[in-house]
């Protein structure tokens, strides 16, 4: 399918997440940021023709994507690893390589039509999966942006739900390593949840004796 905009309005940009927010300072500075859930129920879909959901974790109603193009970026190789945690999720069923995807949001939890999909590795530290992220996402929405102000159709393509996968978004008790884990995972295995769940996520942590928590902030494998 093909979108064509004819520029009479404004671009918005949601996203709290640090990574996000470096994303847009790199973008055009004629942009409307939007960093909190509170500040967005305040605006009106009727003042833009565009809007972008970066590190957006708040459900966007029908309200806005029936009304104007709402575009997400989401860290994974869709339809693979909808829904939440994907990074984590991912790194835990020990894949390699993800993919910065943008795609047009409807009524399927990430699973509306794709614009562009760029793969990326998984390997290193979380600051480096990010920063590799926020380098193809400024990309790619950039020339989302620029298309749009030339005046050229916006193309996507539909998901195949066929080879849709789900995941829920992970919870702070499930950075728990017990000690039956060190029997049942490998060493990468335990390492990849370690460098997974780095800052600013829930660190890994074991509980000791007397209610005590160790906390694991690296690891090397």
């Amino acid at each position: 399918m093909e979108n064509c905009l004819i520029m009479k309005k404004q671009i918005l940009f949601c996203g709290y997440r640090d990574w996000a927010k470096k994303i847009y300072s790199s973008l055009d500075n004629d942009i409307v940021f939007c960093e909190s859930s509170d500040d967005f129920i305040k605006l009106n879909p009727k003042d833009f023709d565009i809007a972008f959901f970066v590190g957006w974790s708040s459900m966007v109603s029908s309200s806005w994507t029936d009304k104007i193009m709402c575009i997400c970026l989401h860290p994974s190789p869709l339809p693979k690893y909808r829904g939440g945690s994907p990074i984590q999720n991912q790194i835990l069923q020990g894949e390699d390589k993800s993919a910065v995807t943008l795609f047009e949001m409807n009524d399927v939890v990430d699973g509306g039509p794709i614009i562009f999909q760029k793969e990326f590795s998984l390997d290193g530290t979380l600051v480096d999966i990010f920063s590799r992220i926020i380098l193809i996402g400024t990309r790619l929405i950039g020339r989302v942006i620029k298309d749009y102000k030339e005046g050229e159709g916006i193309k996507s393509k539909k998901q195949d739900n066929a080879e849709a996968t789900t995941y829920k978004r992970r919870t702070p008790d499930m950075s728990e390593i017990k000690i039956k884990d060190f029997q049942e995972y490998t060493a990468k295995q335990l390492y990849n949840k370690i460098r997974c769940l780095q800052y600013p996520y829930p660190l890994p942590f074991i509980k000791c004796k007397d209610n005590t928590i160790l906390y694991i902030k690296d690891g090397e494998f």
